[in-house]
């Protein structure tokens, strides 16, 4: 369950805020900046201790996978990353072991920014698969100065 209340219902009153947040996840409004989460630290815990499980789980579970296993999960993957169906065979199975072992590392530290990175990462590879001129040009070998990068692609 989760309540919503305004910072000054939290200056008001912080001890219903706190009831509140005895019973689940409280989003604290404020005008001059973005929402802040109250929640309880044994439920913050709970939640990061089931994330590292999770994670743990999901990375023995895809090493232990033969290969053609490993293509399925990448198929299933791409449910929710739908680019992944551009990347080559063995493209995929790396995109699938590195997702798990970024979803473990970023569940260890809790910080979820090495599993965007990696998703990020893999993204702007699946891009260049996708245009083959571009992915023909950056497969030949380089001889010489081509001027100036172009920046990445933003999200």
């Amino acid at each position: 369950m989760s309540t919503e209340v305004q910072w000054s219902e939290l200056q008001r009153d912080p001890k219903s805020v706190a009831a509140l947040a005895d019973q689940g996840d409280v989003h604290v409004r404020r005008r001059d900046g973005a929402a802040l989460l109250l929640t309880r630290v044994d439920r913050a815990a709970a939640t990061a201790s089931g994330a590292i499980h999770a994670a743990r789980a999901l990375r023995s579970l895809l090493a232990h996978l033969p290969s053609e296993t490993l293509a399925a999960a990448a198929a299933s993957l791409a449910d929710e990353f739908p680019w992944v169906d551009v990347l080559p065979p063995e493209d995929r199975r790396q995109f699938v072991a590195d997702f798990a072992r970024a979803f473990q590392g970023s569940a260890e530290l809790g910080h979820w920014g090495m599993l965007d990175q990696t998703i990020r990462e893999w993204r702007a590879t699946a891009a260049i698969h996708a245009d083959a001129a571009l992915a023909a040009c950056l497969a030949e070998p380089i001889n010489d100065d081509l001027g100036p990068v172009r920046p990445p692609m933003e999200d």
